[in-house]
């Protein structure tokens, strides 16, 4: 007896067998399918990561190579010992960039300051007012999204000029103040505010705009600063509609001024000069999108959940 007591002790105190496989326990073999599985996720994203920005680093190298260095590169060269800023210097004194800049700043901030306002009541009217057919109007509303951009540019090419607004603010701005995507995903987002809420107010009183205000606007805002961020880019990339509206210089935005620098400022040879203006632009935007990021995340996320 005392034998087979001793054995079942020595079998209790050896290896669990039963989960060992290959001479490598279950629970080891997890945590090297999971390391494998980690290793090859980060390889992945650093191998995209550098495929993401590898036109941005071509982009600024370009920008500081010499025109002369450039186009004597028979085979690109991935970098430079003799960077130079000349080109960022011609890119502002072949064309007025400046006051391209200026004009871009303005469109911006007035196309987006009223297409905030736009969407938001047209948001709260389809989320919180009840009026005859809503539902019909917002489906007819939807279908709008169908429709491609460059179908109505004619139209709205057509309307401005009859107003005679072309080479005008006013014709570069009001075919952009507003926006059925941004209208939808702002419309998703009142309606996970609880309407005990609204009642409550009207109980109190309180009167829609000052609900939409007080109330709404406060809690949707990183549904709001996406969408402000978005139209930013959105407008400051702007070129098809800039380019048909007008042809006077004193409104030309930064995207005309590039195609000027390539078609006006330097031949079309030039393409360090272009790629300075280009890294010019582009710097408040990623500069934004760096500052904002997490806001941009945060009210995607926010507008495709509800619930």
């Amino acid at each position: 007896m005392k034998n087979q007591s001793e054995r079942t002790e020595v079998r209790e105190n050896l290896p669990d067998y039963d989960k060992m496989e290959g001479g490598i326990s279950m629970e080891k073999r997890a945590r090297i399918r999971g390391k494998t599985v980690n290793a090859a996720t980060y390889i992945l994203l650093v191998f995209w990561g550098i495929v993401v920005l590898f036109p941005f680093y071509w982009m600024i190298l370009t920008s500081v190579k010499s025109y002369s260095s450039y186009n004597s590169e028979y085979i690109p060269k991935f970098f430079t010992l003799s960077p130079t800023l000349q080109n960022y210097r011609e890119a502002f004194t072949a064309v007025p960039l400046g006051r391209y800049l200026l004009n871009t700043t303005i469109f911006t901030i007035v196309t987006t300051a009223v297409m905030l306002a736009v969407i938001t009541l047209a948001a709260f009217a389809f989320a919180r007012l009840e009026f005859r057919g809503k539902n019909v109007v917002f489906v007819l509303f939807l279908s709008l999204m169908m429709i491609p951009n460059e179908l109505v540019i004619i139209t709205n090419f057509v309307t401005v000029t009859n107003l005679d607004m072309r080479n005008t603010f006013p014709g570069l701005i009001l075919p952009s103040v507003t926006s059925v995507f941004y209208i939808y995903l702002l419309k998703e987002n009142f309606e996970q505010i609880p309407d005990s809420l609204y009642y409550a107010a009207k109980v109190d009183g309180t009167s829609d705009m000052k609900y939409l205000l007080k109330v709404m606007v406060p809690i949707s805002k990183p549904t709001l600063i996406t969408v402000t961020i978005l139209k930013v880019i959105e407008c400051w990339n702007s070129y098809v509609w800039p380019r048909l509206i007008t042809d006077d210089p004193d409104y030309y935005l930064v995207s005309n001024g590039i195609q000027e620098i390539r078609e006006n400022g330097f031949g079309r040879e030039n393409i360090p000069a272009m790629m300075a203006a280009v890294v010019v632009i582009s710097v408040p935007l990623v500069v934004l999108f760096l500052i904002f990021r997490k806001k941009i995340m945060e009210g995607v996320s926010r507008g495709g959940t509800k619930g």
